[in-house]
C-alpha cells in the first residue's frame, strides 16, 4: 500500500501548488541616498557640541565655587564665632561671637559698594581703581584674567568671604576688652587700608606680588597666607601690644569657659577650609583635588605635632592643644595648598604644629603680651612660616606657574632649583608685615583719639555681653 500511496500524495501536492493564484510580491524599497552634509552643517554641529561641553564645565565649576563660597562663610559663622566664643570667659561669649557676625554684615556692604573694585579692579601695583564701584559690570560674564569658566559675580562673592573672615581673626587678640563701637570702626578702616591693597597686590590685575599675572615680585600665595593670615596675625599682635593686658592678666586664671564650643568651631573651620583652599583653584578640576588633599594632610599632621609637643612638655595632650594645632596646620598650608604634593603638605603641617605651639607656650610667656586667643601665635606665625615654606616645597608638577618665552615650564620652588622664589616669598612676607604694622598702628591711634578703644574697668569686669549688648549668653533661673 505504501508503494502506491507516496507517489500519489506527491502528485496531489504538485497539482495543488500549480493551481494556487500567485501571491503579489512586495518589492523591496530602493535604497535612498544618505543626505550629504554640507561643510557648514558639520561646523555648526561641532560648534554646538563644543558650546555644550563648555556650558557643562562652566556649570560644574560654578556649582563648586558657590559651594566653596558657602563653606568659607561657614568658617566665620559659625566656625570662628564658636571657636573664639568658647575660648573667652562666659561673660564675654556673646560679645565675642557678635564680632564675627557683625563683620559678615558690614564687610559685605563695603565689598559691594567699593572694596571689590579696590581689591580686584584695574589700578596700579598697589591698589585697584574705582571702575567697578557698586559692582558695576560685575555680572554673569566671566573675567578671563581671574576665572574664565565662572561668572565674575561668582568670583566676587567668593572673594567676599575671604574679606569677611580676615578682620574677624584679629578679634582674638583684643578679646574681652575692646568696645563694640571701636571694633566696628577699626575693622572698617582696617579692611579698606590693609586688606584691600594687600589682596590687590597678591591677586589683583597688575598687583606688585601677583605671580599669575606677572607681578614685579611674583609671590606664591594660593589662598591667602600673606593676604589673610599674616596681615590679620601681625595686626593682632599690634592690637594686643597697643591696648595692653586684660585686667588681672596673667595673675588671675582666665581659662576658656567652654572647650566644647571651641571644639565644634574648630571642626567647622577644618571642613570650611576645603572651600578656602580647594576653592581657590577657581574650578572643579584636578588642582582643586590637589589643594583639598594638601589641606587635609597638613591639618592632621599639625594636630599631631602640637599635641605631641604638648604631651612631651606637660605629660598629657589637651583637647584645646589638638584643635589649635589643626588650625595652625590649616593656616600654614593656605599659601602652599595649590603648589605642593601630599608629603610636603604633611611636612609643612608637622612643622607648623610644633612651631606654633612653641610661639604660644613659650614666646608669648617670654615677652608677656596678652594675645587673648593666640591670633598672632597661630595666624601671624603660622602664616609667615607657611609662606616661606611654600617657596621651598612648591612643585611645577602640581601647578606650573612659571614658564619661559617658549612656553616651557620652569621650576617653582627651592627644592626644584628655583632659589630665587624664596627671595620673592620674603618680599611678600615683608610687605605684608610692614603694611599690617604701620596701617594697624595708625588706625588704632585714630580710633583711640576719636571714640576710644577700650571699655572702662567697670565694663570689663561686668563683661562685654552686658556692657556692650545688654544680654547674657547664659542665664539659669535659680533653683527653688
Amino acid at each position: 500500500m505504501r508503494k502506491w500511496l507516496i507517489p500519489r500524495l506527491s502528485l496531489v501536492l504538485i497539482i495543488f501548488s500549480l493551481t494556487q493564484p500567485l501571491l503579489p510580491q512586495t518589492a523591496a524599497p530602493a535604497p535612498t541616498a544618505a543626505p550629504v552634509s554640507s561643510s557648514s552643517d558639520t561646523n555648526a554641529r561641532l560648534a554646538k557640541l563644543e558650546q555644550q561641553a563648555a556650558d557643562a564645565k562652566s556649570s560644574a565649576d560654578n556649582a563648586w565655587m558657590l559651594t566653596s563660597s558657602a563653606l568659607v562663610l561657614m568658617m566665620t559663622g559659625p566656625g570662628l564665632a564658636l571657636f573664639y566664643g568658647g575660648l573667652v570667659r562666659k561673660k564675654n561669649v556673646l560679645g565675642t561671637m557678635m564680632q564675627s557676625f557683625a563683620l559678615m554684615a558690614v564687610i559685605t556692604v563695603l565689598w559691594g559698594l567699593f572694596s571689590f573694585s579696590l581689591a580686584f579692579g584695574s589700578g596700579n601695583s598697589f591698589i585697584g581703581g574705582l571702575h567697578q564701584v557698586f559692582l558695576r559690570g560685575v555680572g554673569a560674564a566671566p573675567d578671563a584674567d581671574y576665572a574664565a569658566t565662572i561668572p565674575l559675580q561668582t568670583f566676587m562673592v567668593y572673594q567676599l568671604m575671604f574679606a569677611i573672615i580676615t578682620p574677624g581673626l584679629i578679634a582674638g587678640a583684643f578679646a574681652e576688652r575692646m568696645k563694640f563701637s571701636a571694633m566696628m570702626v577699626f575693622m572698617i578702616l582696617w579692611s579698606i587700608v590693609i586688606y584691600d591693597p594687600m589682596a590687590h597686590m597678591v591677586w589683583g590685575k597688575g598687583g606688585l606680588l601677583n605671580a599669575a599675572l606677572g607681578g614685579r615680585f611674583p609671590t606664591l600665595d594660593f589662598a591667602g597666607g600673606t593676604v589673610v593670615h599674616i596681615t590679620s596675625g601681625v595686626s593682632a599682635l599690634v592690637c594686643a601690644l597697643y591696648m595692653g593686658k586684660r585686667l588681672g592678666y596673667p595673675k588671675e586664671p582666665m581659662p576658656p569657659h567652654s572647650v566644647v564650643l571651641s571644639f565644634i568651631g574648630a571642626c567647622l573651620l577644618w571642613v570650611g577650609w576645603f572651600g578656602f583652599n580647594a576653592g581657590s583653584a577657581l574650578s572643579a578640576g584636578s588642582l582643586a583635588t590637589s589643594a583639598f588633599v594638601a589641606t587635609h594632610f597638613a591639618a592632621a599632621a599639625a594636630a599631631v605635632g602640637w599635641a605631641g609637643a604638648e604631651w612631651l612638655r606637660n605629660g598629657k595632650p589637651s583637647v584645646l592643644g589638638a584643635i589649635s594645632g589643626s588650625v595652625a596646620g590649616l593656616v600654614a598650608i593656605t599659601p602652599a595648598a595649590g603648589f605642593v604634593k601630599p608629603m610636603p603638605a604633611l611636612a609643612i603641617g608637622l612643622i607648623a604644629g610644633v612651631f606654633c605651639y612653641w610661639m604660644v607656650a613659650k614666646v608669648k610667656a617670654i615677652f608677656g603680651y596678652d594675645d587673648s586667643l593666640d591670633a598672632f601665635g597661630v595666624h601671624g606665625a603660622g602664616g609667615t612660616l607657611g609662606a616661606l615654606l611654600t617657596g621651598v616645597f612648591a612643585s611645577s608638577a602640581v601647578n606650573p606657574m612659571f614658564k619661559d618665552a617658549q612656553g616651557k615650564t620652569l621650576p617653582s620652588g627651592l627644592i626644584e632649583g628655583n632659589a630665587h622664589q624664596l627671595l620673592n616669598q620674603f618680599v611678600g612676607v615683608a610687605i605684608s608685615w610692614g603694611l599690617a604694622i604701620v596701617g594697624t598702628l595708625v588706625i588704632l591711634k585714630i580710633v583711640d583719639a576719636t571714640i576710644g578703644l577700650r571699655v572702662n574697668a567697670e565694663e570689663e569686669i561686668q563683661g562685654l555681653d552686658l556692657s556692650q549688648h545688654g544680654e547674657e549668653g547664659y542665664f539659669w533661673e535659680p533653683s527653688a
